[in-house]
């Protein structure tokens, strides 16, 4: 069995309170860099890194390779956060009530914001997550809180039932932080 790494970039630039999902910007420098030393001290030769193409991870994963150029770096977009459309760079307290209710009411197939459904964010992390698994080797993931939480789920309960948003896992890595899962 091989080992995933789920890395969360670090604290982006971002205010307290703000709908960011796939808006691109970057990640605290200092954080990214602690961030990076950490888990290069922490990897085993020999992994298989991706990172979502967002650029808060993209530092995240630059600042991993110049620590450890033994690293081959890989793009993966099936790895980036939610499109949460129009709602992103909004204060979550602007957007309306009635169109969060909307949302979780219809948790995975309604689009928030017209962005993405979560019922295709987690058909895209499965694909993902079954191509990791083919490498038999361990992998590292350099993404996002939502990407981990798709991963949780689908490994508690696969692509056959689709979660209530009551249901949806609360857990994942701290900006700068990591979990690890086993592939099968």
């Amino acid at each position: 069995m091989s080992t995933l790494w789920l890395v969360r970039h670090a604290r982006p630039l971002v205010g307290a309170g703000i709908c960011y999902g796939q808006l691109d910007m970057p990640a605290d420098t200092q954080a990214t860099r602690d961030a990076a030393a950490a888990l290069a001290r922490a990897l085993p030769n020999g992994v298989w890194v991706q990172h979502s193409p967002l650029q808060r991870c993209e530092l995240l994963a630059l600042s991993l390779q110049a620590l450890r150029p033994d690293l081959a770096l890989n793009p993966e977009p099936r790895i980036a956060e939610m499109d949460f459309g129009t709602w992103e760079g909004r204060a979550w307290s602007a957007i309306a009530r009635t169109d969060i209710d909307a949302w979780t009411a219809r948790f995975c197939e309604h689009a928030p914001g017209g962005g993405e459904p979560l019922a295709a964010m987690l058909a895209r992390v499965d694909a993902a997550l079954r191509d990791a698994a083919a490498l038999e080797r361990d992998v590292v993931w350099i993404t996002h809180a939502g990407v981990a939480r798709c991963v949780r789920w689908l490994q508690a309960h696969g692509t056959q039932r689709m979660p209530q948003s009551h249901e949806w896992p609360k857990e994942a890595p701290a900006f700068g932080a990591w979990a690890t899962v086993l592939l099968a």
